[in-house]
């Protein structure tokens, strides 16, 4: 959220709505030994509704008890004491702001983060606490996405409204404020920097670094809260028709993925933070910090993985690390890896492979093109165990 990066998704995400059928067990089929990669695919074959929590402005906030340790950061960021009065002044951002001071009459705007064609970032400063207020352009909101931009923003104000009442087990920004109707959400800003400011880094963060983003998603994966609590974002059955018909996956291709689908339709799913980025994940001084919750919710195990194995294309140790982590859980546990891998990388390839793009995307585009050829040898193999 505080960077650069931004989600390209195309997936269809719905509204927070309680589970289509609840979760069963499956027992894992015997564990795959540590070690085995997806670079060999032989090997990996291996033969109800959120709860609404009231919010009070944050001006009413002050001068309550505990109302500073709610906005009270640990630092202050230097950044934000650079006000930037001509970035302030524009249009849109003059508009957005009218809607911070609905909620927040005592947010101090410094600085604008970003100026998007989707969201616009503004940070200030409420009291002595930094914040960051992070609204839907009014440009986006005339556009023929409006309609699936907003749903997009309901659903992160909801998944933090869920949060108040179930703390998860990792670090996230705090919510201040937030207001439903005019796409506005006000939460703490945390000192700390991206882990990527692209989406396909070419340089890997540090190993330290890799280990402690895996650690922290590993966290929110293995987290049980309540299952009425988020809905499920992705239908699976029709992202593989979706890219089955514009001719990115094969007959074959398909076939295959509907046949690890059923096998797989009795695990439990995890939470998952839907779009764990680089980008979206910011190294703090007190650990990883995720932020960019649109597409929270319940998916097959091992999306989040999925992810972050199709971005890290650059370093093998990761992807090792990430594949072993995906096997750790069995043969279900793997086919659900592989069946989410094959579409995470065909929403790249739509998202990327597009005209005019120059040399350095050409080049990534080959790469992931070359990682689908491996995902599709890797769902292949695994087929044939069944």
């Amino acid at each position: 959220m505080y960077s650069s990066a931004t989600s390209g998704t195309t997936q269809t995400r719905t509204a927070l709505r309680p589970p289509n059928a609840a979760a069963g067990g499956r027992p894992a089929q015997g564990p795959v030994p540590r070690g085995a990669e997806l670079r060999d695919p032989r090997v990996l074959a291996g033969r109800g509704p959120v709860g609404q929590v009231p919010l009070r402005p944050a001006d009413q906030l002050a001068g309550r008890p505990g109302a500073d340790r709610l906005l009270r950061g640990r630092h202050l960021d230097p950044s934000v004491d650079r006000v930037d009065p001509a970035a302030l002044q524009t249009p849109a951002v003059r508009a957005v702001l009218a809607n911070i001071s609905r909620i927040c009459p005592a947010f101090l705007p410094r600085q604008v983060l970003r100026e998007g064609s989707q969201h616009i970032l503004i940070a200030g400063t409420i009291g002595r606490a930094p914040v960051v207020a992070k609204c839907v352009s009014p440009q986006a909101l005339r556009s023929e996405q409006h309609v699936q931009l907003v749903e997009r923003f309901h659903h992160e104000v909801a998944v933090y409204r869920a949060f108040v009442r179930h703390r998860p087990p990792v670090r996230l920004p705090r919510l201040v404020a937030a207001d439903h109707d005019r796409c506005v959400l006000v939460l703490e800003r945390v000192p700390g920097r991206p882990a990527s400011r692209e989406r396909h880094p070419v340089n890997a963060p540090t190993p330290g670094e890799v280990r402690a983003v895996l650690g922290a998603v590993r966290t929110l994966n293995l987290w049980r809260p309540p299952m009425d609590v988020f809905g499920k974002p992705l239908d699976y059955q029709l992202e593989v028709a979706r890219f089955h018909s514009v001719g990115q996956l094969t007959d074959r291709d398909a076939g295959d993925l509907r046949q690890l689908l059923h096998g797989v339709q009795h695990t439990s799913w995890q939470l998952c933070h839907g779009d764990a980025l680089l980008g979206n994940i910011l190294l703090a001084p007190s650990g990883p910090v995720l932020l960019d919750w649109e597409q929270a919710g319940w998916y097959l195990p091992g999306y989040d993985l999925a992810v972050l194995w199709s971005v890290l294309s650059g370093d093998t140790a990761a992807r090792r690390q990430i594949s072993q982590l995906a096997q750790s859980g069995g043969t279900v546990a793997r086919d659900a890896f592989l069946v989410n891998l094959v579409l995470v990388l065909m929403r790249e390839i739509r998202l990327h492979d597009v005209p005019g793009a120059g040399e350095e995307q050409r080049i990534m585009i080959r790469r992931l093109y070359d990682d689908a050829a491996l995902a599709r040898r890797a769902v292949r193999a695994a087929v044939g165990t069944r």
